[in-house]
């Protein structure tokens, strides 16, 4: 079976609001490397780590793997890679784009896919942003922080 992650960071002092992220990657490293940019840059408090389409929306829906854990509040932020193997990213896009309680959230795709149909599919099923993955580690950790920044920090997310 996938794992599943669940990092708690400590509330931003200037902050009262949830800063949550829904981190869908199934390559461990790339999301260790994310999940740690997020952190360092200071503008989320929890960041939730699936590894595949199904688990997210497993965890959006408070279904099988996640319902004894806690009831979920739908994230801030959801970040996708669009390569995955079990319920693949643009099947996520889909269900996330077609659900009334996740069609607001901000989607970035982060992958390494330069695939123009799978931009283009991204940007037809409504993503915010459509990111290239750097190969260069310090590079990949300012692109995270940079989307966290601007997603959780500098953008107005509409009222509930």
């Amino acid at each position: 079976m996938l794992t599943t992650k669940a990092h708690q960071m400590k509330p931003l002092a200037s902050s009262a609001r949830d800063a949550d992220v829904l981190l869908v990657e199934e390559d461990a490293h790339d999301a260790e490397l994310t999940i740690r940019a997020l952190e360092e840059c200071g503008c989320t408090h929890r960041v939730e780590h699936v590894t595949d389409g199904e688990e997210a929306l497993d965890y959006l829906n408070s279904l099988t793997l996640f319902a004894n854990w806690h009831t979920v509040n739908i994230p801030r932020l959801i970040v996708v890679d669009v390569n995955l193997h079990n319920a693949g990213g643009l099947h996520l896009l889909r269900q996330l784009r077609a659900d009334e309680r996740t069609r607001s959230i901000p989607i970035i795709v982060l992958t390494a896919s330069r695939l123009a149909i799978e931009i283009v599919e991204s940007h037809h099923l409504g993503v915010n942003s459509y990111v290239l993955k750097p190969l260069d580690a310090p590079e990949f950790s300012e692109t995270v922080a940079a989307i966290g920044r601007y997603w959780l920090s500098v953008n107005e997310p509409p009222p509930h």
